[in-house]
């Protein structure tokens, strides 16, 4: 599957664009108002705006964010891989490790949401190094860039997903939860560790654990509404395994949350307290879009097709945003089929 920094499976993050939040107004760099679907930090008065950067900027969720704080009037800095057009953008090589830190000198915040798709090939050995250096490497890089600032941003986002747990069967999972084992838990696990120089110099960070973005374009979403459209729908495998899914709208809402809250730090889950199967989610589709989904592509015909990966379409993550819950943030679509709707 797809994920937006990451694509999915359980690593969701892809490259398309999606629906943009509304309100947000800052004060002192705090992102903060009320939007559809999240709640923030209220109270502070509106007036200034914040400048943010942005790495990844391009994919599914990075895009939506970045229109969601453009339309409130935020400045954001887009981090890019070749020579910067403007003032609005900051050159990097993830990869390598290297970015121009004196260009996110005054950014109130940073969102690291890059990384190498990860259901965009096989995963072979080649290929895996690709996803891991694109995520470590980069964060890395960040991180360092930041904790050598002057002035250091207010907070630091760092993508992370929900392939953190790895599979998790019919047990639901929150941020408590100890990671799981294989190549994508053991991914987050040092995606997350290699924001460690920012948080040791002071600077609040937070890390996203994203499920399955539901999105019309992008992510594992974007690969089934041509397929269910077509009436070419179906379950994978037996179809009991759970899909934490978020909608989009509720994805750059939950992170826009998550820059507001000066109290709030570490991980949290974002994905829809809701989650469901891969058969309900079939279901809904179908019903959704009004189009049979007669189809199941058994787990043989997956796993000769995927290799590796289908381990990851067919594994099982029933993962809950409890920390999210808990601060007060409020889901626009917690429910499969709105998400659906949303997306369309």
């Amino acid at each position: 599957m797809d994920g937006g920094h990451t694509d999915g499976g359980h690593m969701d993050n892809g490259h398309t664009n999606g629906g943009d939040m509304n309100g947000g107004h800052t004060n002192g760099g705090h992102m903060n108002g009320h939007r559809n679907g999240g709640h923030t930090n209220g109270g502070r008065p509106a007036g200034d705006r914040s400048r943010i950067a942005v790495a990844g900027a391009s994919g599914l969720i990075g895009g939506a964010l970045t229109r969601s704080l453009t339309a409130d009037g935020h400045r954001v800095v887009r981090l890019v891989r070749h020579a910067p057009e403007g003032p609005d953008e900051v050159r990097w090589d993830p990869e390598n490790g290297r970015v121009d830190a004196a260009g996110l000198e005054g950014c109130d915040a940073v969102v690291n949401l890059a990384g190498a798709g990860v259901g965009d090939r096989r995963w072979t050995d080649a290929y895996k190094t690709v996803i891991r250096s694109s995520r470590v490497h980069g964060t890395t890089a960040l991180a360092e860039a930041v904790a050598a600032l002057e002035r250091p941003p207010r907070v630091f986002v760092n993508g992370s997903a929900m392939g953190y747990y790895g599979e998790t069967g019919d047990r639901p999972v929150d941020e408590s939860a100890p990671p799981g084992e294989g190549f994508l838990p053991g991914l987050c696990v040092e995606w997350e560790a290699a924001a460690a120089p920012a948080q040791k110099a002071g600077v609040r960070t937070v890390f996203t654990r994203t499920g399955l973005v539901v999105a019309r374009r992008g992510g594992a979403w974007g690969r089934l509404f041509p397929l269910f459209r077509a009436g070419l729908g179906g379950r994978l495998g037996d179809g009991s395994q759970y899909w934490s899914f978020v909608a989009l709208h509720d994805e750059v809402a939950a992170i826009r949350h998550l820059l507001d809250r000066d109290d709030l730090s570490g991980p949290f889950n974002l994905t829809a307290p809701q989650p469901v199967t891969n058969r309900e989610v079939t279901v809904a589709m179908g019903r959704v879009l009004h189009r049979p989904a007669p189809f199941a592509v058994p787990a043989p015909v997956l796993r000769a097709a995927l290799g590796e990966m289908a381990g990851d379409v067919l594994g099982s993550a029933r993962v809950l945003p409890a920390r999210l819950v808990e601060s007060g943030f409020r889901f626009a679509f917690p429910e499969i089929d709105g998400a659906i709707r949303a997306a369309l």
